[in-house]
């Protein structure tokens, strides 16, 4: 089975449930509004769809229902990189990194952690 791949706007709920473990959707609404006016009915039609997607779970035994995130932040992460690698660098690690840091220049701890993955990515390929 083909996992659901969230769209923006899920993403961006799902970034406040994996931040917090759980949350109603006045919760999520009144962060994801501070970022970007947004209804709160905006925010609870795409909670509900992302509950039939599978995206999140409900616990409807409070009065107000709390949402959880049903996927892992990793896994999606994963997911979104594998699938943005084929389709816009045709499979090329190195097209990729080169057009993430022209395009947001990486500081000198991120870079020192880059290099660190790579002295890591070598061994592994000896």
């Amino acid at each position: 089975m083909k996992p659901n791949r969230p769209t923006s706007a899920e993403l961006e709920i799902l970034s406040v449930l994996w931040e917090k473990g759980e949350a109603t959707v006045r919760d999520v609404h009144q962060v994801i509004d501070k970022r970007k006016p947004t209804a709160y009915t905006t925010v609870l039609k795409l909670m509900q769809i992302m509950d039939e997607k599978g995206l999140v779970e409900r616990d409807r035994r409070a009065k107000a229902h709390v949402y959880m995130p049903k996927i892992a932040e990793g896994e999606t992460q994963t997911t979104l990189v594998a699938d943005l690698l084929e389709k816009a660098f045709h499979g090329s690690a190195l097209r990729l990194v080169q057009h993430v840091l022209e395009t947001k220049p990486a500081t000198e701890q991120e870079l020192k952690e880059i290099r660190k993955l790579i002295r890591e990515a070598e061994r592994n390929i000896k």
